[in-house]
């Protein structure tokens, strides 16, 4: 059977899978795959999910015209309702945030997590952008997914240059595979059936941990229909 949708999107109906009915979830700037994501959730199987987002934009009715951002005021004006950012940071220390959405340049075995230095902190090779709400939604929201879309040795490493945060993550997703974090380490959950266990153990920089191979499942007809309706634009794919 002829191929018909590419790694972006099976990453985009894996995560939307991975939200449920009833849910309130969170997605920051430069967030527009889990944004594609959580609208994807709505239109198919979680119609109550409650999306929020850094400019307090409520179950914002459309992201077709998303600033490039994902973080602009489209997703206010069009919101149900106003929920403001610090009210979001709020919501998760008392334990009402299901799910977040968050980033990393480096992950290793451990579940560490590297937003703000490759190499020496103090002499870096490169600066980066640093933890900005990670440091306080990972710990706290009920489930933490980071989505990332170079799935390289450099990326997933041995040991971080440096713990921007840790610990809480469930999953992380990548155009190779979905991660799992459980008894303090991450594990190969499933594998995208565009990709393969060598790929992946070729491109992951720490023994692969898991107990069976399983793939990610294929996006539907129907998802990828609902794709197309949703982000005419391809907003799921700028990072790639």
């Amino acid at each position: 059977m002829t191929q018909t949708y590419r790694p972006v999107d099976i990453m985009t109906c894996a995560i939307s899978n991975m939200l449920k009915d009833g849910e309130t979830v969170f997605h920051g700037v430069s967030s527009h795959l889990p944004m594609v994501a959580m609208s994807l959730a709505k239109q198919m199987h979680a119609p109550d999910l409650v999306h929020l987002n850094i400019p307090g934009g409520v179950n914002p009715g459309s992201i077709r015209h998303a600033s490039y951002s994902s973080a602009g005021a489209d997703l206010l004006d069009s919101g149900e309702a106003y929920f403001p950012l610090e009210e979001v940071f709020d919501l998760s220390m008392r334990g009402r945030l299901d799910v977040a959405f968050l980033g990393g340049i480096q992950f290793d075995i451990n579940g560490n997590v590297n937003a703000s230095v490759i190499g020496d902190y103090h002499r870096p090779k490169l600066r980066l952008p640093g933890g900005a709400g990670s440091a306080v939604l990972i710990p706290t929201a009920k489930k933490a997914i980071i989505w990332r879309t170079k799935h390289d040795v450099r990326t997933f490493v041995e040991q971080v240059d440096f713990v921007t945060t840790r610990g809480n993550l469930w999953k992380i997703v990548t155009p190779l595979c979905v991660f799992e974090f459980k008894n303090g380490k991450l594990h190969l959950d499933t594998i995208h059936p565009t990709s393969s266990l060598q790929e992946v153990m070729d491109n992951t920089g720490f023994e692969l941990l898991y107990d069976e191979i399983k793939y990610t499942a294929e996006p539907t007809k129907e998802e990828l229909i609902m794709l197309k309706k949703i982000d005419p634009f391809d907003y799921r794919g700028i990072e790639f």
